[in-house]
């Protein structure tokens, strides 16, 4: 163990090891370092100083002696490498560009790109990296299913449509990209946020621009199922001749009624039991923006028409954006953690 492994995966696994610990702890010495990761004192240090010379870590002080050598203290520099979330949706784009702590550089909004070609989106990823050349990992959320950043069903976005966005921008832009379902990446801000990492399940239902989808986390892992399709809930079908998206865009009476609410409040507790039913799990979440207090209370009490309410989950509402930004970024803080610059 005393020599630097010649190993690229070995390597990588102990420079991210070093990062991780430094975030975490907030700073160390190359024996706490050594020992949290179980490699050699003279491994640690020879690491730290390439890192240190690159200007990813810096020396904080020196710890108080204990009769000898006062040991050098390292902390991580979060600025070293940013990362860019962007998250397309119908009527805007929004992004934001975050240090390794998660700590927001910038943000903005700019028009929708969904209907236009995927160059648009390039030139604007383009354009802030180069006012922010630090980027060096972009996390990319859509109102589609993915398979391993290849987009396979995106209704009305023709352009997206059975694209590798994550092959076609790492083509073109020499960075590490992920791209995520909008669902997934809000249950996963969720999760981080709440710090729910652990066991929890949940799921978290939005009605949204695009039509209702569901972001699934069971035992604190995102459910893809065999086709990546997990969590189109718009295609339950709930009345004889109505799926879930077809009963919140024109009711189960067929038309605009007086009972409109009614029918929305009755199609979203089926989804609510069905979700339970299957699942069971800890939380359904909404967003804030689509379901209020009240309405939380009238859907937990459908439910309970359908099924026994000791089983209904905790209902919840959150701020959608924000959820799916943390996702974003923790997805984005992934890519920066694994990022290898050093020889």
């Amino acid at each position: 163990m005393n020599e630097i492994p010649t190993s690229q995966d070995t390597k990588l696994a102990i420079i991210r090891g070093i990062r991780s610990v430094l975030l975490e702890l907030g700073s160390a010495t190359k024996v706490e370092l050594s020992g949290a990761l179980q490699i050699s004192f003279p491994t640690a240090g020879k690491f730290l100083l390439q890192m240190e010379k690159a200007g990813e870590v810096f020396l904080v002080g020196l710890d108080e002696s204990s009769g000898g050598r006062r040991a050098q203290r390292y902390a991580y520099n979060p600025n070293y490498r940013l990362g860019l979330a962007i998250f397309l949706e119908r009527n805007e784009t929004n992004y934001t560009i975050f240090n390794a702590l998660g700590e927001r550089i910038d943000d903005g909004n700019t028009a929708s790109l969904l209907g236009e070609e995927i160059s648009s989106l390039t030139k604007l990823i383009e354009t802030i990296k180069h006012a922010y050349p630090a980027i060096h990992a972009v996390s990319i959320g859509v109102p589609g299913a993915v398979n391993n950043g290849k987009i396979f069903l995106i209704p009305a976005y023709e352009h997206y449509r059975d694209v590798d966005l994550k092959h076609y921008l790492e083509e073109r832009l020499s960075i590490p990209v992920v791209v995520e379902n909008d669902m997934n990446a809000a249950v996963l801000g969720y999760q981080d946020h709440h710090k729910l990492q652990d066991k929890a399940s949940l799921a978290y239902i939005y009605l949204g621009q695009n039509g209702p989808g569901a972001g699934i986390v069971v035992n604190g892992e995102i459910v893809r199922g065999k086709s990546y399709f997990s969590g189109e809930v718009s295609f339950i079908p709930q009345y004889d001749n109505q799926n879930f998206h077809q009963a919140l865009t024109i009711g189960k009476s067929g038309g605009a009624t007086a009972s409109a609410m009614e029918d929305r409040i009755d199609a979203i507790s089926r989804i609510v039991v069905s979700i339970t039913a299957i699942l069971n799990p800890h939380t359904i979440i909404f967003g804030k923006e689509e379901v209020n207090s009240s309405m939380l209370y009238q859907i937990t009490e459908r439910s309970a028409v359908y099924v026994p309410k000791e089983h209904l989950p905790e209902l919840a509402a959150s701020d959608w954006k924000q959820d799916y930004l943390y996702g974003l970024q923790r997805l984005g803080l992934s890519l920066l953690l694994s990022y290898h610059t050093h020889t």
